[in-house]
């Protein structure tokens, strides 16, 4: 009902919250139109995982081209701008881009643009590191804050070093963003609709479908290399398998915090989503 509306040589982006079903979709309009489907969520970008970040499966990758899945190392530092270089150079190829996500985030970098803020020195992560949230907080200026989540502690200290490592503050840098790279007009920009009653019953037979497909071993393989302060580390359902292997949760109550975790997750990206992407065309999960 809805692919005959899509040009098939405009890029296509398809954005959704967790569990709504958007890869699923983003294979069907390749599989019907043609296109590399292109990842656009910051947790599948890590080598360490597939199962417990619902990347497509071998399978997939087999039957359709896939591009910018567990191709970063765990404990490498990867950011919005590292994906935007990586996507720009995909565009420049031949094959239509079917660019599918969650990370909000990415697509804004993609369809707005991203200011060039020089990298931040080691020396003044590890400062941003070991202070509070709330220490973070008190030192950001009124136009940054209003701007970022500020429950989010990564985003809150990437805008906390921006400050402290060069001056400026991260709306300023925001507000000299050059042109975006893929303006939204340019390409066939989808948001999946995902109501709160709807998905959380799918949160949690995903849970059980991971565990069912080797989520634990695919944790416990990680357990000596685990470090809670890095970002491929914090990927929802890591932490709390984690605890359970280390024996210090049971495994319903990972289950629990679990489900709990991505539920608070898919609620920021609908905020997100509807903050940000009015100008996209909604898709229902529900029709999909």
């Amino acid at each position: 009902m809805l692919l005959p509306d899509l040009d098939p040589d405009k890029p296509v982006l398809l954005a959704g919250p967790t569990a709504s079903g958007k890869s699923s979709l983003a294979m069907e309009i390749a599989q019907k139109q043609g296109g590399v489907i292109v990842n656009a969520d910051a947790s599948q970008i890590y080598d360490c995982w597939r199962v417990v970040t619902a990347r497509p499966s071998r399978a997939d990758e087999q039957r359709l081209p896939h591009r910018l899945y567990g191709h970063v190392a765990y404990d490498a530092q990867y950011s919005a701008g590292h994906w935007l270089r990586e996507v720009k150079s995909l565009l420049e190829g031949s094959e239509r881009p079917i660019i599918v996500g969650g990370t909000g985030l990415y697509f804004s970098t993609l369809t707005e643009g991203l200011a060039e803020i020089p990298p931040t020195p080691d020396e003044i992560r590890a400062r941003g590191d070991s202070l509070t949230l709330d220490a973070l907080l008190a030192q950001l200026d009124p136009q940054t804050a209003a701007r970022i989540d500020l429950n989010n502690r990564a985003r809150v200290q990437r805008a906390w070093e921006v400050l402290q490592a060069s001056g400026r503050s991260l709306a300023d840098w925001q507000d000299d963003t050059p042109a975006p790279v893929l303006p939204i007009g340019t390409c066939s920009a989808l948001v999946m609709d995902s109501p709160k009653d709807w998905l959380e019953p799918r949160i949690r037979q995903r849970f059980d479908q991971m565990i069912e497909q080797g989520a634990l071993e695919e944790v416990e393989a990680m357990r000596d290399r685990y470090d809670p302060r890095l970002p491929s580390c914090k990927a929802i359902g890591v932490p709390e398998l984690m605890g359970y292997i280390r024996g210090e949760l049971t495994l319903e109550a990972a289950r629990e915090q679990a489900a709990i975790a991505t539920r608070r997750y898919a609620k920021r990206q609908r905020s997100w989503f509807r903050s940000r992407m009015k100008d996209w065309t909604v898709v229902p999960s529900s029709a999909v």
